[in-house]
Protein backbone atom coordinates (compact mmCIF):
# COMPACT_ATOMS: atom_id res chain seq x y z
CA UNK A 1 0.00 0.00 0.00
CA UNK A 2 3.09 2.61 0.68
CA UNK A 3 4.48 2.31 -2.83
CA UNK A 4 0.67 3.01 -4.05
CA UNK A 5 0.02 5.94 -1.71
CA UNK A 6 3.23 7.28 -3.01
CA UNK A 7 2.64 6.81 -7.01
CA UNK A 8 -0.78 8.00 -6.24
CA UNK A 9 1.22 11.20 -4.70
CA UNK A 10 3.14 11.94 -7.42
CA UNK A 11 0.01 11.60 -10.09
CA UNK A 12 -1.54 14.36 -7.95
CA UNK A 13 1.97 16.43 -8.48
CA UNK A 14 0.38 18.81 -10.68
CA UNK A 15 -2.39 19.31 -9.00
CA UNK A 16 -0.94 20.12 -5.75
CA UNK A 17 1.94 22.18 -7.75
CA UNK A 18 -0.77 24.62 -9.10
CA UNK A 19 -2.58 24.99 -5.58
CA UNK A 20 0.66 25.86 -3.92
CA UNK A 21 1.88 28.13 -6.96
CA UNK A 22 -1.80 30.00 -6.64
CA UNK A 23 -1.33 30.59 -2.70
CA UNK A 24 2.15 31.70 -3.56
CA UNK A 25 1.03 34.49 -6.31
CA UNK A 26 -1.94 35.64 -3.54
CA UNK A 27 -0.03 35.59 0.04
CA UNK A 28 -2.26 36.80 2.96
CA UNK A 29 -0.81 38.47 6.16
CA UNK A 30 -2.40 36.54 9.50
CA UNK A 31 -5.85 37.04 10.55
CA UNK A 32 -6.85 38.56 6.75
CA UNK A 33 -6.37 34.70 4.79
CA UNK A 34 -9.77 35.11 3.12
CA UNK A 35 -8.72 34.31 -0.33
CA UNK A 36 -6.49 31.09 1.48
CA UNK A 37 -9.51 29.92 3.13
CA UNK A 38 -12.01 30.27 0.01
CA UNK A 39 -9.44 27.93 -1.98
CA UNK A 40 -8.80 25.52 0.92
CA UNK A 41 -12.14 24.77 1.30
CA UNK A 42 -13.64 24.51 -2.25
CA UNK A 43 -10.82 22.16 -2.71
CA UNK A 44 -12.57 20.43 0.29
CA UNK A 45 -15.84 20.51 -1.62
CA UNK A 46 -14.34 19.09 -4.50
CA UNK A 47 -12.71 15.78 -2.51
CA UNK A 48 -16.22 15.96 -0.96
CA UNK A 49 -14.61 16.24 2.81
CA UNK A 50 -16.56 18.21 5.00
CA UNK A 51 -15.38 20.81 7.10
CA UNK A 52 -16.35 23.75 9.51
CA UNK A 53 -15.20 27.27 9.45
CA UNK A 54 -13.59 28.44 12.42
CA UNK A 55 -12.29 31.96 13.60
CA UNK A 56 -13.00 33.57 9.88
CA UNK A 57 -10.76 32.13 8.43
CA UNK A 58 -9.44 28.78 9.86
CA UNK A 59 -10.67 25.75 8.90
CA UNK A 60 -11.37 22.32 10.25
CA UNK A 61 -12.23 19.48 8.02
CA UNK A 62 -12.47 15.97 9.26
CA UNK A 63 -12.26 12.33 7.07
CA UNK A 64 -14.57 9.02 8.61
CA UNK A 65 -13.31 5.79 8.33
CA UNK A 66 -15.45 3.09 7.88
CA UNK A 67 -15.94 2.61 11.47
CA UNK A 68 -15.01 4.20 14.89
CA UNK A 69 -11.80 4.12 16.08
CA UNK A 70 -8.53 6.54 17.49
CA UNK A 71 -8.56 10.14 15.73
CA UNK A 72 -5.25 12.14 14.08
CA UNK A 73 -4.66 15.05 13.32
CA UNK A 74 -2.94 17.21 10.96
CA UNK A 75 -1.84 21.12 11.41
CA UNK A 76 -1.09 23.29 8.20
CA UNK A 77 -0.43 26.86 8.66
CA UNK A 78 -1.77 29.31 5.79
CA UNK A 79 -0.42 32.39 6.46
CA UNK A 80 2.20 34.41 4.73
CA UNK A 81 4.98 37.50 5.99
CA UNK A 82 5.13 41.04 5.47
CA UNK A 83 8.13 40.94 3.05
CA UNK A 84 8.75 41.57 -0.44
CA UNK A 85 9.32 38.65 -2.78
CA UNK A 86 12.58 38.73 -4.75
CA UNK A 87 12.90 35.51 -5.99
CA UNK A 88 11.90 35.94 -9.58
CA UNK A 89 10.04 33.10 -10.08
CA UNK A 90 7.23 33.18 -12.51
CA UNK A 91 4.77 32.53 -9.48
CA UNK A 92 6.14 35.15 -7.19
CA UNK A 93 4.17 37.03 -4.67
CA UNK A 94 1.69 39.27 -6.39
CA UNK A 95 0.80 41.11 -3.61
CA UNK A 96 3.18 44.34 -2.49
CA UNK A 97 4.94 43.98 0.47
CA UNK A 98 3.68 40.19 1.48
CA UNK A 99 5.37 36.78 0.96
CA UNK A 100 5.12 33.67 1.45
CA UNK A 101 8.72 33.52 3.11
CA UNK A 102 8.18 30.31 5.56
CA UNK A 103 6.47 27.93 3.62
CA UNK A 104 2.87 28.07 4.65
CA UNK A 105 1.90 27.54 1.33
CA UNK A 106 3.63 24.56 0.74
CA UNK A 107 2.31 23.42 4.02
CA UNK A 108 -1.56 24.17 2.83
CA UNK A 109 -0.99 22.13 -0.39
CA UNK A 110 0.32 19.37 1.02
CA UNK A 111 -1.90 18.80 3.54
CA UNK A 112 -5.05 18.91 0.95
CA UNK A 113 -2.37 16.54 -1.13
CA UNK A 114 -3.03 13.63 1.78
CA UNK A 115 -6.28 14.75 1.80
CA UNK A 116 -7.20 13.66 -0.96
CA UNK A 117 -5.25 10.18 -0.73
CA UNK A 118 -7.03 9.27 2.73
CA UNK A 119 -10.75 10.45 1.22
CA UNK A 120 -9.98 7.91 -1.30
CA UNK A 121 -9.12 5.50 1.43
CA UNK A 122 -11.72 6.34 4.05
CA UNK A 123 -13.66 2.61 3.72
CA UNK A 124 -10.39 1.16 4.34
CA UNK A 125 -9.50 2.20 8.12
CA UNK A 126 -11.31 2.85 11.45
CA UNK A 127 -11.00 6.13 13.13
CA UNK A 128 -10.73 9.73 12.01
CA UNK A 129 -8.32 12.29 10.24
CA UNK A 130 -8.85 15.85 11.35
CA UNK A 131 -7.24 18.43 9.25
CA UNK A 132 -6.36 22.08 10.71
CA UNK A 133 -5.74 24.81 8.51
CA UNK A 134 -4.52 27.93 10.99
CA UNK A 135 -4.13 30.99 10.70
CA UNK A 136 -2.10 33.36 12.04
CA UNK A 137 1.20 31.16 13.02
CA UNK A 138 3.83 34.25 12.40
CA UNK A 139 1.27 36.60 14.74
CA UNK A 140 0.12 36.11 17.64
CA UNK A 141 -0.99 32.36 17.43
CA UNK A 142 -4.08 31.11 15.61
CA UNK A 143 -3.48 27.36 17.19
CA UNK A 144 -4.42 28.57 20.93
CA UNK A 145 -7.39 30.01 19.23
CA UNK A 146 -8.33 27.28 17.38
CA UNK A 147 -8.30 24.96 20.36
CA UNK A 148 -10.45 27.33 22.49
CA UNK A 149 -13.04 27.14 20.10
CA UNK A 150 -13.13 23.56 20.09
CA UNK A 151 -11.31 22.31 17.47
CA UNK A 152 -9.70 19.36 19.20
CA UNK A 153 -13.26 17.85 20.57
CA UNK A 154 -15.87 15.92 18.86
CA UNK A 155 -14.28 13.82 18.23
CA UNK A 156 -11.14 14.25 20.97
CA UNK A 157 -7.79 14.28 18.98
CA UNK A 158 -5.19 11.28 20.24
CA UNK A 159 -2.15 12.96 18.02
CA UNK A 160 -1.00 15.33 16.35
CA UNK A 161 1.31 15.85 13.38
CA UNK A 162 2.82 18.67 11.14
CA UNK A 163 5.19 19.39 8.82
CA UNK A 164 7.92 22.63 8.12
CA UNK A 165 9.14 23.04 5.04
CA UNK A 166 13.87 22.94 5.95
CA UNK A 167 15.62 24.69 2.71
CA UNK A 168 18.88 22.90 4.46
CA UNK A 169 18.41 19.67 4.11
CA UNK A 170 17.52 18.13 0.06
CA UNK A 171 14.16 17.44 -1.47
CA UNK A 172 13.40 13.83 -0.38
CA UNK A 173 14.41 13.78 3.08
CA UNK A 174 13.07 14.53 6.52
CA UNK A 175 14.55 15.43 10.11
CA UNK A 176 12.90 14.75 13.52
CA UNK A 177 14.32 14.17 16.53
CA UNK A 178 12.04 13.19 19.98
CA UNK A 179 11.95 15.41 22.75
CA UNK A 180 11.92 19.45 22.49
CA UNK A 181 12.44 20.59 18.98
CA UNK A 182 11.43 24.11 18.55
CA UNK A 183 11.83 27.14 21.81
CA UNK A 184 9.61 28.52 23.89
CA UNK A 185 9.52 32.61 23.20
CA UNK A 186 8.72 35.54 25.18
CA UNK A 187 8.88 39.01 23.44
CA UNK A 188 9.34 42.15 25.66
CA UNK A 189 9.27 45.85 25.80
CA UNK A 190 11.46 48.15 28.12
CA UNK A 191 10.59 51.76 28.22
CA UNK A 192 13.32 53.62 30.15
CA UNK A 193 12.70 56.92 30.82
CA UNK A 194 14.92 60.02 32.42
CA UNK A 195 15.25 63.75 32.54
CA UNK A 196 15.96 65.33 29.40
CA UNK A 197 18.79 68.01 28.76
CA UNK A 198 21.29 69.72 26.43
CA UNK A 199 23.79 67.97 24.87
CA UNK A 200 26.42 69.85 26.32
CA UNK A 201 24.91 69.62 29.52
CA UNK A 202 24.97 65.99 30.31
CA UNK A 203 24.73 66.24 34.03
CA UNK A 204 21.64 67.80 34.33
CA UNK A 205 20.17 64.78 32.50
CA UNK A 206 19.91 61.12 33.23
CA UNK A 207 21.01 59.86 29.54
CA UNK A 208 18.52 56.84 28.56
CA UNK A 209 20.15 56.13 25.24
CA UNK A 210 23.58 55.19 27.64
CA UNK A 211 20.93 53.55 30.34
CA UNK A 212 19.67 51.78 27.34
CA UNK A 213 23.26 50.66 25.50
CA UNK A 214 24.00 49.33 29.15
CA UNK A 215 20.68 47.50 29.09
CA UNK A 216 21.24 46.01 25.53
CA UNK A 217 25.50 44.80 26.24
CA UNK A 218 23.98 43.58 30.03
CA UNK A 219 21.29 41.14 28.58
CA UNK A 220 23.67 38.97 26.45
CA UNK A 221 25.54 37.77 30.16
CA UNK A 222 21.67 35.81 30.19
CA UNK A 223 22.94 33.76 27.54
CA UNK A 224 26.77 33.78 28.42
CA UNK A 225 26.96 33.60 31.88
CA UNK A 226 23.83 33.04 33.70
CA UNK A 227 23.36 29.99 31.49
CA UNK A 228 25.19 26.60 31.11
CA UNK A 229 27.34 26.44 27.69
CA UNK A 230 24.84 23.26 26.89
CA UNK A 231 21.66 25.11 27.08
CA UNK A 232 20.16 26.78 24.29
CA UNK A 233 18.91 30.12 25.43
CA UNK A 234 19.00 33.48 22.83
CA UNK A 235 17.97 37.10 24.08
CA UNK A 236 17.54 39.04 20.61
CA UNK A 237 17.08 43.07 20.85
CA UNK A 238 15.51 43.66 17.90
CA UNK A 239 14.68 47.48 18.03
CA UNK A 240 16.20 50.14 19.85
CA UNK A 241 14.42 54.12 19.72
CA UNK A 242 15.01 56.91 20.98
CA UNK A 243 15.98 60.58 20.24
CA UNK A 244 15.28 63.63 17.78
CA UNK A 245 18.50 65.15 17.26
CA UNK A 246 22.11 64.63 17.98
CA UNK A 247 22.47 67.40 20.36
CA UNK A 248 19.70 66.22 22.61
CA UNK A 249 19.51 63.52 25.43
CA UNK A 250 15.73 62.34 24.99
CA UNK A 251 13.77 61.53 27.71
CA UNK A 252 12.47 58.06 26.97
CA UNK A 253 14.22 55.14 24.60
CA UNK A 254 12.33 52.12 23.97
CA UNK A 255 13.80 48.14 23.31
CA UNK A 256 11.91 45.42 21.69
CA UNK A 257 12.92 41.58 21.67
CA UNK A 258 12.48 38.40 22.66
CA UNK A 259 13.67 35.63 24.73
CA UNK A 260 13.81 31.62 23.76
CA UNK A 261 13.88 28.83 25.45
CA UNK A 262 13.19 25.83 25.60
CA UNK A 263 10.52 26.11 28.44
CA UNK A 264 9.86 25.07 32.04
CA UNK A 265 12.09 26.27 34.60
CA UNK A 266 14.57 27.75 32.30
CA UNK A 267 12.02 29.94 30.90
CA UNK A 268 11.44 31.27 34.00
CA UNK A 269 14.63 31.54 35.51
CA UNK A 270 15.52 33.82 31.91
CA UNK A 271 12.24 35.78 32.76
CA UNK A 272 13.79 36.59 36.56
CA UNK A 273 17.49 37.50 35.43
CA UNK A 274 15.70 39.58 32.74
CA UNK A 275 13.83 41.91 35.25
CA UNK A 276 16.78 41.91 37.48
CA UNK A 277 19.48 43.00 34.58
CA UNK A 278 17.54 45.67 33.74
CA UNK A 279 15.86 46.79 36.81
CA UNK A 280 19.76 46.83 38.38
CA UNK A 281 20.71 49.23 35.50
CA UNK A 282 18.13 51.31 35.56
CA UNK A 283 18.63 52.03 39.42
CA UNK A 284 21.89 52.59 39.05
CA UNK A 285 21.85 55.04 36.14
CA UNK A 286 19.37 57.00 37.59
CA UNK A 287 16.36 56.28 35.32
CA UNK A 288 13.22 54.31 35.39
CA UNK A 289 12.02 51.50 33.54
CA UNK A 290 9.26 49.87 32.36
CA UNK A 291 9.42 46.14 31.51
CA UNK A 292 7.31 44.12 29.90
CA UNK A 293 7.49 40.50 29.36
CA UNK A 294 4.44 39.08 26.99
CA UNK A 295 3.65 35.28 27.16
CA UNK A 296 3.89 33.98 23.70
CA UNK A 297 4.42 30.24 22.12
CA UNK A 298 5.10 27.59 24.66
CA UNK A 299 7.68 25.56 22.66
CA UNK A 300 7.12 21.96 20.70
CA UNK A 301 8.55 18.93 22.14
CA UNK A 302 7.72 15.76 20.46
CA UNK A 303 6.37 12.86 21.53
CA UNK A 304 8.53 10.03 21.51
CA UNK A 305 5.73 7.26 20.44
CA UNK A 306 4.29 9.52 17.69
CA UNK A 307 7.77 10.50 16.89
CA UNK A 308 8.53 6.98 16.24
CA UNK A 309 5.94 6.47 14.20
CA UNK A 310 6.42 9.20 11.93
CA UNK A 311 9.47 7.65 11.55
CA UNK A 312 8.66 4.49 10.53
CA UNK A 313 5.87 6.19 7.86
CA UNK A 314 8.37 8.41 6.49
CA UNK A 315 10.98 5.17 6.21
CA UNK A 316 8.36 3.52 4.10
CA UNK A 317 7.60 6.30 1.84
CA UNK A 318 11.28 7.82 1.53
CA UNK A 319 13.21 5.36 2.44
CA UNK A 320 14.96 4.74 5.66
CA UNK A 321 18.29 6.42 4.83
CA UNK A 322 16.29 9.70 4.34
CA UNK A 323 15.08 9.67 7.35
CA UNK A 324 17.61 12.38 9.20
CA UNK A 325 18.13 12.55 13.21
CA UNK A 326 18.07 15.88 14.16
CA UNK A 327 20.95 16.71 16.32
CA UNK A 328 19.63 19.25 18.50
CA UNK A 329 16.67 21.65 18.70
CA UNK A 330 15.70 24.87 16.94
CA UNK A 331 15.58 28.38 18.57
CA UNK A 332 13.15 29.13 16.44
CA UNK A 333 9.12 29.07 17.53
CA UNK A 334 5.99 27.37 16.15
CA UNK A 335 2.44 27.66 18.25
CA UNK A 336 2.07 23.80 17.02
CA UNK A 337 3.45 23.41 20.81
CA UNK A 338 -0.28 24.61 21.93
CA UNK A 339 -1.50 21.33 19.60
CA UNK A 340 1.11 19.04 20.98
CA UNK A 341 0.52 20.28 24.43
CA UNK A 342 -3.21 19.22 23.89
CA UNK A 343 -2.34 16.25 22.41
CA UNK A 344 1.05 13.83 21.72
CA UNK A 345 2.79 15.49 18.58
CA UNK A 346 5.47 15.91 16.29
CA UNK A 347 6.81 18.55 14.56
CA UNK A 348 9.00 17.41 11.70
CA UNK A 349 10.78 18.68 8.52
CA UNK A 350 10.35 17.78 4.93
CA UNK A 351 13.24 19.04 3.04
CA UNK A 352 12.69 21.51 0.49
CA UNK A 353 16.48 22.04 -0.62
CA UNK A 354 17.53 22.05 -4.32
CA UNK A 355 21.02 23.58 -5.04
CA UNK A 356 20.79 22.39 -8.89
CA UNK A 357 17.23 24.96 -9.02
CA UNK A 358 18.54 27.67 -6.34
CA UNK A 359 16.22 26.04 -3.72
CA UNK A 360 18.62 27.22 -1.16
CA UNK A 361 17.67 30.53 0.69
CA UNK A 362 16.28 30.01 4.77
CA UNK A 363 12.82 30.44 5.55
CA UNK A 364 12.09 34.46 6.33
CA UNK A 365 14.18 35.43 3.83
CA UNK A 366 12.56 37.61 0.21
CA UNK A 367 14.81 34.77 -1.75
CA UNK A 368 13.21 31.88 0.06
CA UNK A 369 11.50 29.74 -2.44
CA UNK A 370 10.49 25.56 -1.55
CA UNK A 371 11.44 22.78 -4.10
CA UNK A 372 8.14 22.07 -5.46
CA UNK A 373 8.87 18.17 -6.01
CA UNK A 374 9.06 17.70 -2.52
CA UNK A 375 5.29 18.18 -2.17
CA UNK A 376 3.95 15.06 -2.68
CA UNK A 377 6.40 13.40 -0.81
CA UNK A 378 5.19 15.45 2.15
CA UNK A 379 1.20 14.25 1.52
CA UNK A 380 2.62 11.22 0.95
CA UNK A 381 4.59 11.10 4.45
CA UNK A 382 1.64 12.84 6.12
CA UNK A 383 -0.96 10.41 4.73
CA UNK A 384 0.98 6.97 5.70
CA UNK A 385 1.64 8.51 8.98
CA UNK A 386 -2.61 8.82 9.72
CA UNK A 387 -2.66 5.32 8.07
CA UNK A 388 -0.39 3.75 10.24
CA UNK A 389 -1.98 5.43 13.58
CA UNK A 390 -5.51 4.29 12.87
CA UNK A 391 -4.05 0.72 12.42
CA UNK A 392 -2.28 0.78 15.61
Amino acid sequence: MTETIKAEAISLAPTLEEIFQTLHQFPELGNCEHSSAALIRARLDALGIPYTPLLDTATVAVIRGHAPGRTIGFRADIDALPLTEETGLPYASRTCGVMHACGHDFHTAALLGAAELLARRRNKFAGTVKLFFQPDEEGDGGAARMIAAGCMENPTVDAMLCCHVESGIPTGTLSVRSGPICAASNPFAVTIRGRGSHGAKPHLGTDVIVAGAQTVTALQTISSRRTSPTEPVVVTVGSFHSGTAGNILPEEAKLTGILRTMGGEARERVKADFRAIVSGIAAGMGVEAEIEIFESYPGCRNDPAVTGLLRQAAAKVLGEPNVLELEAPSLGTDDFGYFSDAAPGCYYYIGVGNEEKGFTCPNHSPRFAADPDALPLAAAVAAQAALDFLAG
